[in-house]
């Protein structure tokens, strides 16, 4: 069917002139009829076409549409790729979190384009000025619905979509790879038969050969690498002395530059013509490249592609695929899931991968299945090869695989505590029959109702939902009052920071440990209470490592430094630990000073991201649950995870505009705290090596942070024995406005504490004739939510 003949006004949104044989069967669907839609088809059938027609639709009716990309690679690219509704005059606008939201912008987009993820934080902040944007959502694309038997991120994608049903009820296009049981997803959706597809193999572009091939595994992990790389070559080699072309996919970035260059070396002795060295414009083309391994890989006709490398960088390796000029890539997964850059051959080099956070697993069968689904040029190719190289011992799981697909399971079990914990703590769920009514809108209920032996259906299924909810109450997150239930402090804040209950749980103790009289909580404790977080229960140390995580965990030099009690270093938690936990522990110490082991560095900055949103959630439960202090002190030691900057200059990143490098410049020349960098003016930071201009922007900002200031009064000098008089100190902010903990102590033991926004605040001292020789009383001010250090101010009074 001709796109001029069924979209007349739309025929700038597609980058053909006829939609093909599946699109055209699933139009009148997508165009005619407001039901919800379900769509399984095989990869590079065409499926991205008929999420456009249901986009064009919507903004036909003037509706706006939301599209859920599995990855968020992708929504970059669907930014850019979609410039085509921007050029007929619609907004488009990518929502992630690696960007500021402008609310603005989001409320009167036509096209919002979000990772399950985001749109999971924006309906759970749908009721706020910023997110409200959410619930004017008239029609929600699901791309590769098949993510939801995704383990980690099955559960969101599943309660995201639930939620979003019943805040604004969209219409919902959900689209697929091949799955055996899509009727279960139609079900879930309502999307009744006449607008239920599953489209088979015989609507593939071209045809599949797909098969195992196995390897000889050795002892040597990395011998073995090599021993799957030369049986990747061996099938690959065919296609690429026909002017074929093949994608072979690896576990990881550094491994697909590694390949690379293997490769490149290995081909060569292979005599296997390949490369465009004479080519002149592709030569000068080539020099334009950022990364200078792939600069000299692509000359040969060997290239690489992984989320990792600069966006032009990517654009010319897909673009060079395209034309030939590249005959064989390697790449990770990602685009698999993302660019439709087919090739004759594909093989699958590595099965398992390394993962920071759950040490060496499986590939995900639906990664799999996807990166197969890439074999086979459409109109060039009459046939696809696909191949999974995989040890002896794993070979006929994957033939199970390739001969019966993969039944799309919900993985909302695993994860039903905290899920029906985040529907509680919203409010949409208020009472004991509303979870009942929540579980029946998600796709655990539909699926248990055809697979009711898997899922504990019927009965069972309502008592594990009853008995999980008993849980809640139980552990303080719910609580429960005859039929009627709300969420608990505990609850919310475990919903707000997506935080395991294990973990919330876990949080609350040590801010209850806070609270308690003469509580000498430092910093090495907030570190270990992170680093034991379930959320790390799956991390491994590889033996590698070990020596490097003794080496750190063996100085205890920052409990000594970051000691916030004044107390002598105490005895480590660290036998608490399991191996893992040590290993994230070590990244977390010697992040905080810059100097993680080079032995940790590969997993580092995975850890320490996840580690900073837990360290932000603990801030945030000892913000509600304990004293200032605390909370302070864990600003200031997420700062220094976040930036590797010393405690004596921690206090720079405070400034607005001053990270890691810049904290690091000024700390290197001596300043080493706002107050220096005010103090040094405009003049004295250009000095210490920020330009001009930035050090005018940081000095300003450096002005807008708070300048204690503590008046005494009439603070008596001595009191005599048995005598008892009440002083007032008044403690005044002469910068920007902050919320504050204040606090005064005599001889080291709390006399008043209480939070205020400074300002000027008045503090009631008692002074006391009592058996001691003098007496000492410190006023300490401490900021809850920035990485300032406390400011204190002492007296001291003698007793005669």
């Amino acid at each position: 069917m001709a796109v001029e003949d069924v979209l007349p006004k739309f025929t700038g949104a597609f980058p053909f002139e006829r939609f093909n044989e599946m699109q055209s069967a699933a139009l009148p669907a997508l165009l005619n009829r407001e039901d919800n839609v379900v769509v399984s088809a095989p990869t590079a059938s065409g499926k991205t076409a008929l999420a456009e027609l249901a986009i064009c639709k919507t903004l036909a009716e003037g509706g706006t549409a939301l599209f859920l990309a599995p990855l968020r690679a992708l929504t970059n690219e669907k930014e850019s790729e979609w410039e085509r509704f921007e050029e007929m005059g619609y907004s488009v606008y990518v929502v992630t979190g690696e960007r500021d939201l402008s609310p603005r912008r989001a409320e009167r987009a036509d096209i919002l384009v979000m990772t399950p993820e985001k749109a999971d934080s924006a309906t759970r902040k749908h009721d706020t000025p910023r997110y409200s944007f959410i619930t004017d959502v008239d029609c929600c694309v699901i791309d590769e619905v098949h993510l939801l038997d995704s383990d980690r991120r099955g559960a969101v994608l599943e309660v995201t979509v639930s939620r979003l049903r019943r805040l604004c009820d969209p219409r919902v296009v959900a689209l697929s790879a091949t799955m055996p049981n899509i009727d279960d997803v139609a079900d879930w959706l309502d999307a009744p038969s006449e607008t239920t597809f599953a489209f088979g193999d015989d609507y593939r572009p071209v045809p599949l050969n797909a098969d195992v091939k196995t390897y000889s595994h050795g002892e040597n992990a990395f011998a073995d690498k090599y021993r799957r790389l030369y049986r990747a070559l061996d099938l690959a080699e065919p296609h690429i002395r026909e002017e074929g072309q093949s994608l072979v996919f690896v576990s990881s970035r550094q491994d697909t530059v590694q390949a690379a260059k293997k490769a490149r070396d290995e081909l060569t002795q292979r005599d296997i013509p390949m490369g465009a060295r004479g080519d002149y414009d592709f030569h000068n083309d080539a020099a334009d490249l950022s990364n200078d391994t792939l600069r000299q890989s692509v000359l040969d006709g060997v290239g690489f592609h992984h989320a990792g490398l600069a966006r032009e960088d990517k654009n010319r390796v897909e673009q060079w695929f395209k034309e030939g000029k590249i005959q064989l890539l390697f790449s990770t997964s990602t685009l698999a899931w993302g660019v439709n850059l087919p090739a004759r051959c594909v093989v699958i080099r590595d099965t398992k991968l390394h993962d920071p956070l759950e040490g060496e697993v499986d590939m995900s069968p639906l990664d799999i299945l996807q990166m197969l689904g890439r074999a086979g040029r459409p109109g060039y190719d009459d046939l696809g090869y696909a191949w999974v190289v995989c040890d002896r011992s794993d070979a006929d799981k994957y033939r199970r695989l390739l001969r019966d697909g993969k039944e799309i399971e919900s993985r909302l079990a695993a994860e039903l505590d905290a899920h029906l914990n985040a529907e509680i703590a919203l409010g949409t769920i208020r009472d004991v029959d509303d979870v009942m009514d929540w579980l029946e809108t998600t796709f655990y209920y539909a699926r248990a109702q055809s697979a009711p032996a898997e899922y504990d259906a019927g009965s069972d299924l309502r008592e594990r939902v009853s008995r999980t909810l008993g849980e809640l109450v139980a552990d303080g997150f719910v609580e429960q009052d005859g039929l009627r239930i709300e969420s608990t402090r505990l609850g919310q804040l475990a919903s707000k920071f997506y935080l395991r209950l294990e973990t919330a749980r876990r949080f609350a103790d040590l801010a209850e440990r806070c609270s308690e009289d003469g509580a000498t909580v430092d910093a090495e404790d907030l570190l270990t209470t992170v680093a034991g977080a379930t959320e790390f229960d799956s991390v491994s140390a590889r033996s590698d490592e070990q020596d490097a995580v003794n080496a750190v965990l063996g100085s205890e030099a920052l409990r000594a430094s970051d000691n916030a009690s004044g107390d002598q270093p105490r005895a480590s938690q660290e036998s608490d630990l399991d191996a893992g936990q040590r290993k994230v522990l070590a990244i977390l110490r010697s992040g905080m000073t810059g100097t993680t082991p080079t032995e940790l560095k590969s997993d580092a900055w995975v850890i320490r991201q996840n580690a900073l949103r837990l360290l932000a959630a603990l801030r945030e439960f000892l913000d509600n649950l304990a004293p200032a202090r605390f909370a302070n002190l864990a600003c200031r030691v997420e700062a220094r995870v976040e930036h590797g900057i010393s405690e004596d200059a921690v206090g720079l990143t405070a400034i607005d505009g001053v990270g890691s490098g810049r904290a690091k410049k000024l700390a290197a020349d001596g300043l080493r705290s706002p107050a220096d960098v005010v103090a040094a003016g405009v003049s004295g930071v250009v000095a210490a090596g920020l330009s001009e201009g930035v050090a005018e922007q940081v000095v300003s900002n450096a002005r807008d942070l708070p300048v204690v200031v503590v008046d005494w009064g009439k603070f008596p000098e001595s009191v005599a024995t048995g005598d008892h008089e009440m002083r007032e100190v008044t403690v005044a902010n002469n910068g920007g406005g902050a919320r504050a903990g204040l606090r005064v102590t005599v001889n080291g033991r709390e006399m008043t504490a209480k939070p205020s926004y400074l300002g000027q605040s008045t503090l009631p001292v008692a002074v006391f004739g009592a058996d001691a020789d003098e007496l000492e009383y410190t006023v300490e001010v401490t900021f809850p939510n920035r990485p300032l250090p406390p400011v204190t101010a002492s007296r001291t009074v003698d007793v005669r």
